[in-house]
Parts: C-alpha cells; structure tokens; sequence
C-alpha cells in the first residue's frame, strides 16, 4: 500500500471486430473471444508472458461453463499463467466496471497493473430446459439404482423438453429494454427524426475513424473478419426513415432496428497501471483514468431504465467540482439513440435537474461536435460487457492523439444502473 494515491495510467486497449449476431462469429464463445481480446493487448504491448497483476472481465450472456471465466481466458492467453483472473458482472457496464475496480487498487498500491476486458456472445446463448425438467435430472442423477431412477421419471411429459429461450426482458417488470426505452422517448418528446439523425451520423463516423486509420490499433483481426460488420458507410437518413419500428407499433413508436443497437458478438480489453511500471516497460502513456462512479434508478417504480447515467454522472461532477462542459470528448455509449437525446435532454432540464439530481441549476447541454467523434454502439455494434472496455480504449487514444484533454464516459444498463468515468491527458 502507499502513503499517497498513485496515478492510474491507459496504455491502451485492443479488441476483436464486433459482428452481428449469428454472423461471422457465431460459432465462437465467449472463452474464445476474451482470450483474443486479452491476447490483442499483449500482443500490442509486447507482454509475452508478462504476468500481470491482475486480469478483471466478465459477460453478461454465459453459460454455467463461464463460472471462471476470466481465469480460463488467461489461460488460454499468452500472458503468464502465474496471472490471476477475476470474473466479474455488471451487465453493459462489465468492463468498465472492471477498470474502475483496478484503477481503485493501482491508485492505492495494492496493484501494479491489470487488464479489464469484457465479452458478450448472443450467437452463443445459454438454452436451458424448464425448472421441472432441471429438478427431474438432478435427481436422476442422485438416483441409486433402477427403483429410484424409476421414481425420478414418474409422471414424465414431452412438453418439459421444450427449452426456455434466452431473453433480454427485465426480471423485474417483463419488459424489454426496446419497450423500456419507447417510454423514455415519449416521456422526454424524442423524435424518430432525431434519434435516426444520431444513428446516421455514428456510422458516418465510424467509417471515417476507419477509413482515417483511427481503429488500426485498437481493433485486431480475428475470425476471419477485421472490420466491424454492423457498420454501414453507405446508410442514408432517407433509407432509416423507411424502417418498421422494432419494439412497439403505432403511430407513437420510434425505435427502429437502425436507431437501436443490435444483437453483437465480440470482446475487449484495456491494460491499465502506476505510472512506474509503464515506464519499467517502455510503454507510454495515452491517459488517465481519474474517477469514476455508478447509479442505479427505480426503474421499477416508472423511473426511466436507461436514466441512471444522468444520476451517476451528476454525482461525479459533484465530488470533483467539474462542470458539464468542462470536456474535450463526450463518449455517451449509444444503447440506444433515444437514451442517449434523452440523457442530454434531461442535463437541460431545469425541473429534473432540481428534482431528481438535487441541483440548483441544469447541468445544462454539451457541444454536439464532441459526442461519440468516431462513432459509438450504434455503429459498431454492442457486445454487452465489452462496451466499457471498447470506449475507455477509443477515449484514451483520442486524448493521446490530441496532446492533452479530458473526456467524459457515460454507459447505461440493464437493471437500471448506469456507469461513468473521466480520463485525463494533462
């Protein structure tokens, strides 16, 4: 432990391209995926059989195969197999979880460095047999002889093998994130216009970061695919405005597949450490990582699923005494387009800022020019616990690139939390 914190360095991160579900990566696991992510890292950074102090990651969809599951992807990684593996969850907001947690112990000496990654597969979801069937097999399989497994059997039908499909809905209220965020938008007056105008303009902007050479580092070939798959250069306002929305009908619905993230498959991950042991291995600096915090809402309570970030993000202003504006770079992970106009619809509010966040004046807006510069979920797609680690890489190397600079991360999740964080180039 040290007497006074330490600084948290980004070196910087790597990850595999993300794809659409049930596409070019769907006959890999999660395993696969997050050995590749660490791997794209240690590969990046020359870190052969470095052990690292630490490797903190999780997934959101797994299988009960995926207990351990940071461990195995060490293992099956290039790292040292002496480094430790930490599974961790907190559905969207997994990794950048995980990088907090690391950056806390870096600060306080207890590491030296660490590797948060996360990765997500819906191509490769858990299907399971119904809690009848499941007893039944349990007790087959603790059955003594035939006179038992006989008694397991009795009363046996057809219809209990009929698996229970995996689901996005929340436990708590059967709706899907989807319909969840159709209220959000009609709470908040979102347009269809707006939200579509936002998902046009992350892939434009992708496909410029790709095309400039912004993603050469962070996105490493693997599976047959080196490029995003859900990113669309050609994509029209005109071609979204002619889509079915996806979640509600009606003449009020607006969320179409186009404004919304889909399904995704991929993996990445992020090396952080104390500025001395970057410089024991000649690795630079990109940024860093100075704070961060979490937010739940009463979702369940009509509170909007998606809010919590205008909450976590209000509080971390708060305790550093930055304001809203004080931001070279916005990266607002973009589960949605309406979540994303509604979290800065409601930092303009005077009412929900007095209200619901305790201040005495809005937050107020940010400058559009600095959201998501090179595009953001939208776009490249959403593999659930990977997001964090994704936009901590993309922030980093934006500060890198500029010289100095702050940047603010702000992702939503499931359950109604919300995740955020702030990085620094001075």
């Amino acid at each position: 432990m040290t007497e006074s914190m330490r600084r948290v360095a980004i070196v910087g991160g790597s990850r595999i391209p993300f794809c659409r579900s049930n596409t070019i990566l769907a006959d890999k696991s999660n395993l696969d995926m997050l050995a590749a992510a660490i791997d794209g890292v240690v590969d990046r950074f020359d870190l052969v059989g470095e052990q690292i102090d630490e490797v903190m990651a999780g997934a959101v969809m797994t299988h009960s195969r995926d207990f351990n599951l940071a461990r195995e992807a060490v293992l099956s990684s290039k790292l040292s197999p002496l480094t430790p593996g930490i599974t961790l969850q907190q559905a969207c907001g997994t990794s950048l979880q995980a990088a907090l947690n690391l950056g806390a112990k870096i600060a306080t000496g207890q590491i030296d460095c660490g590797i948060a990654a996360g990765t997500d597969t819906t191509s490769d979801a858990p299907i399971v047999f119904g809690n009848k069937f499941s007893k039944r097999m349990i007790h087959l399989s603790q059955a003594r002889g035939t006179k038992q497994r006989l008694a397991a059997l009795k009363g046996f039908s057809p219809s209990e093998l009929k698996p229970v499909s995996p689901t996005n809905g929340e436990m708590r209220t059967g709706l899907s994130m989807g319909q969840h965020c159709e209220r959000m938008a009609r709470e908040w007056e979102i347009t269809r216009k707006d939200q579509d105008q936002l998902a046009y303009d992350s892939h434009m902007k992708a496909a410029a970061a790709y095309d400039s050479g912004f993603f050469d580092n962070l996105v490493t070939p693997w599976g047959g695919v080196s490029r995003d798959n859900n990113l669309r250069a050609d994509s029209t306002l005109e071609k979204l405005a002619t889509l079915r929305t996806a979640f509600e009908r009606g003449p009020e619905a607006t969320l179409t597949a186009a404004n919304s993230t889909p399904l995704t498959d991929g993996a990445a991950a992020v090396l952080l450490c104390s500025e001395e042991w970057a410089a024991e291995h000649n690795l630079p600096v990109q940024a860093y990582l100075v704070t961060g915090r979490s937010a739940s809402v009463d979702f369940v309570n009509d509170e909007g699923l998606l809010m919590a970030p205008t909450v976590a993000v209000a509080e971390m202003l708060q305790r550093t005494g930055l304001g809203l504006q004080d931001f070279d770079f916005y990266e607002i992970h973009e589960a949605f387009a309406a979540q994303v106009l509604c979290t800065l619809k409601a930092w303009e509010s005077e009412e929900y800022c007095s209200k619901r966040l305790g201040l005495d004046e809005p937050l107020g807006s940010i400058d559009r020019e600095k959201l998501n510069v090179n595009g953001s979920s939208l776009a490249v797609g959403h593999p659930f616990a990977a997001t964090g680690a994704r936009i901590m890489a993309n922030l980093s190397q934006l500060l890198a690139e500029k010289g100095s600079g702050r940047g603010l991360i702000s992702v939503c999740t499931a359950g109604g939390m919300g995740v955020c964080a702030i990085l620094e180039r001075p």
